[in-house]
């Protein structure tokens, strides 16, 4: 039996081999390799018996990229590898000792490798028991799986309190009524209960643990008998795994004989004779319950963000965070502390916090206004939470929300305006900050021819110029994502042939939760403020923010700039547009140089449209300035300039359209001037500007604004990132 046994192990890391050459392979397209990876990982959930011939091929994938210095092969072998260890629960230790020390060696790779690899050292060290019984002997906590379970399902229980939830954000701008149905029906699926769900977690949790001692089949019919009384197993299970993990390899011994309790006790309880091991039995990883949501409502976002993070009706929600947005910034701020270290200093300032208690919550330099004075206990009653009793673990203290846009540049233009928002009511009252870990996520849809090309890659839509920026600084990004653009329009059309199946096809939540599950490197992308001027109005210049585009059009040079994009398109140029002239605009800029920043005043342009972009083609870095480009009948006027600030104004008589985003729903007319500059955070706005009052003329920073970060950046989450 022994060679027969070897034989079938070959072939299948031979057919494990094969698969991921295909997925590494640069002549597949994009949409293949999101494919393939897909179906790999369907085999090992198929038959978990496949998992452990991956993983020693994925291992030696990543030995290779040592020795050949194949740095693009080292981001999906890690993700790929990660993955199937989590749904895994029978690899030898041997094996994962061989793990971890591959990873020990890619340590000293540039970021971002080292920081994923890290991560992943952390997670498969808090997997594998230490000392194992014998190297060839599976031994593993299944924490990976058991907390991923219970944070992405909300089980409720005494030892694991982290709770994530998924909100899905879809532009009404693309998704068409049939194509937002279709998507909600393969993305809300129906969850199991959760019994179920603890079933499937004691089932994992058990058989990782003591593998050959274990007979799944049994086990899986006893927990089906329970019923209800499922419940009081799993919460033990709970506590024995995060036990383990806090006593380490002193517990090991300890662990395994209460799961060998807990075994005995289910099988006892349920009339199943005690069988002392057998085959393991499938334990698929849940896809994490979704909310899907068309996003016609900018503010249900932060609903949705309270609701999850507070237990409170709307009402009550409603009168806490009702904030009038003209009021002066300075109404809110409270003077700086008057302590001076005098001991009747102090019991003045203890005086005023025993009449108004919930200022001691506020933020170090600044406290917000109490409006109504007591919304704070208001929310402090509600909160979901642990007691005292039950101390969170030291990296699981807040809940996580992962948001899911879904659409084009116009949706992450929404999301940026919505972001800064946020920020400025966090940067008032700190409610949500502590409390709740916000992770953005991008799937890039639109309603807009996309174009493959056997020479190069996808050529994406004119609205995707973030998610072409994506692909490019993460090629996984590119492979599984960016791919989905190009389906998901489709599945309005194969709704009713996905209803007839007996089996649907859940690619798309699939993939998504691969997405949510792996990506977890952040790509930074300026956020950009605009002071609208306009005509007829009194009063400060309107505020908006744009991440990615700002668009300036003159209603009589209309007809004028399309006529040379379509020249410049063919690389024509007539003599009758050679006569024509624009409109006469000034601007004050700072010039983006390699060696200095000189400012630029006083220039005027002669144009007919100026665009203006945070993403330039191409480019792989640089996202800290903006391109503005003018549409100008003469070539040998300026036509091109780099810049972060700038300011720009119409001479003439006349006004002009701005448009952010390149969404028309975020369309300004009438305007007569616009001043550009990085979005400054809302936190450190509030701490200047609360020091300003305070401060005799000095305009230099000092105290905790010296190292506060000025700018708001937009987190958008890839599997590789970028490092800053």
């Amino acid at each position: 039996m022994e060679p027969s046994t070897d034989s079938m192990s070959s072939a299948v890391e031979a057919s494990m081999y094969n698969s991921i050459q295909a997925i590494l392979r640069q002549a597949a397209s994009s949409c293949n390799k999101g494919m393939l990876r897909w179906t790999l990982h369907k085999k090992v959930e198929t038959h978990p018996s496949n998992s452990v011939s991956l993983v020693r091929v994925l291992v030696k994938e990543l030995e290779k990229v040592e020795r050949l210095d194949y740095k693009m092969h080292v981001i999906p072998l890690l993700h790929t590898l990660n993955y199937v260890i989590i749904q895994s629960s029978h690899i030898p230790c041997n094996l994962f000792q061989r793990v971890y020390e591959c990873f020990k060696r890619l340590l000293t790779l540039p970021e971002p490798y080292c920081t994923i690899t890290l991560r992943y050292m952390r997670s498969i060290k808090m997997e594998q028991i230490t000392p194992a019984p014998s190297p060839t002997i599976t031994s593993s906590t299944g924490a990976l799986y058991q907390r991923r379970v219970i944070a992405e399902q909300s089980l409720r229980n005494k030892h694991f309190p982290q709770q994530e939830r998924v909100f899905v954000f879809a532009d009404p701008a693309v998704f068409s009524e049939p194509l937002w149905q279709a998507v909600r029906a393969d993305l809300v699926l129906a969850s199991p209960q959760s019994d179920i769900l603890a079933r499937r977690v004691l089932l994992h949790t058990v058989q990782a643990g003591l593998v050959n001692a274990c007979h799944g089949p049994i086990l899986t019919q006893a927990l089906e008998d329970l019923g209800e009384d499922v419940e009081q197993y799993f919460q033990e299970v709970v506590l024995a795994v995060e036990q383990s993990i806090e006593n380490g390899e002193a517990g090991r011994d300890q662990y395994l004989t209460r799961l060998q309790h807990i075994y005995s006790d289910i099988l006892t309880s349920a009339n199943q004779d005690p069988i002392a091991g057998g085959s393991l039995s499938n334990t698929p990883l849940p896809s994490p319950e979704i909310q899907f949501h068309l996003w016609t409502n900018e503010e249900e976002l932060w609903n949705e963000l309270v609701n999850f993070t507070l237990n409170v009706s709307t009402s009550e929600r409603n009168s806490m965070y009702q904030e009038e947005e003209e009021e002066d910034v300075s109404k809110r701020v409270s003077h700086l502390s008057v302590d001076s270290g005098i001991e009747k200093d102090l019991s003045d300032m203890g005086e005023r916090e025993q009449r108004n208690p919930f200022t001691r919550s506020r933020s170090p330099c600044f406290r917000g206004r109490m409006k109504p004075e007591d919304k704070m206990a208001l929310v402090q009653e509600n909160i979901k939470g642990p007691t005292s009793s039950t101390p969170l673990p030291k990296e699981e203290g807040n809940h996580t929300a992962r948001i899911v846009m879904m659409g084009d540049d116009r949706v992450l233009g929404r999301l940026a305006k919505v972001y800064h928002s946020i920020r400025k009511r966090e940067a008032k009252h700190l409610i949500l900050t502590k409390r709740v870990n916000l992770q953005i996520y991008y799937i890039p849809v639109t309603d807009e021819p996309i174009v493959n090309s056997p020479e190069s890659k996808s050529q994406v839509g004119d609205r995707l110029s973030l998610a072409s920026f994506l692909g490019r600084v993460d090629p996984w990004y590119e492979s599984n994502i960016i791919s989905l653009g190009a389906m998901i329009p489709k599945l309005a059309g194969t709704q009713s042939s996905h209803s007839r199946s007996s089996e649907p096809n859940h690619f798309l939540v699939d993939v998504l939760s691969y997405y949510l599950r792996c990506g977890l490197q952040p790509v930074h992308f300026t956020l950009y403020s605009v002071k609208i001027s306009v005509s007829g109005q009194t009063g400060s210049p309107v505020d908006d923010v744009f991440v990615s585009h700002l668009d300036a059009e003159f209603p009589e040079s209309k007809t004028l700039r399309e006529n040379l994009r379509q020249e410049r398109s063919s690389r024509r140029r007539t003599r009758k547009t050679l006569g024509t002239c624009g409109v006469v605009v000034s601007m004050n800029y700072t010039k983006v140089s390699l060696s200095k920043q000189e400012v630029v005043q006083g220039m005027s342009v002669m144009t007919c449209g100026v665009g203006i972009s945070a993403i330039s083609p191409n480019e792989t870095e640089g996202l800290d300035f903006l391109t503005v480009n003018f549409d100008s009948t003469n070539p040998r006027c300026c036509t091109e300039i780099r810049t972060q600030n700038i300011k720009i104004r119409i001479l003439e008589d006349k006004t002009f359209t701005v448009c952010l985003d390149k969404d028309c729903r975020r369309k300004y007319t009438h305007v007569q001037s616009i001043e550009i500059s990085p979005c400054l955070d809302p936190g450190y706005c509030l701490q200047t500007s609360s020091k300003s009052k305070f401060s005799v003329g000095e305009e230099r920073e000092s105290g905790l604004s010296k190292y506060m970060c000025k700018i708001l950046p937009l987190p958008i989450n890839t599997f590789t990132g970028i490092n800053h």
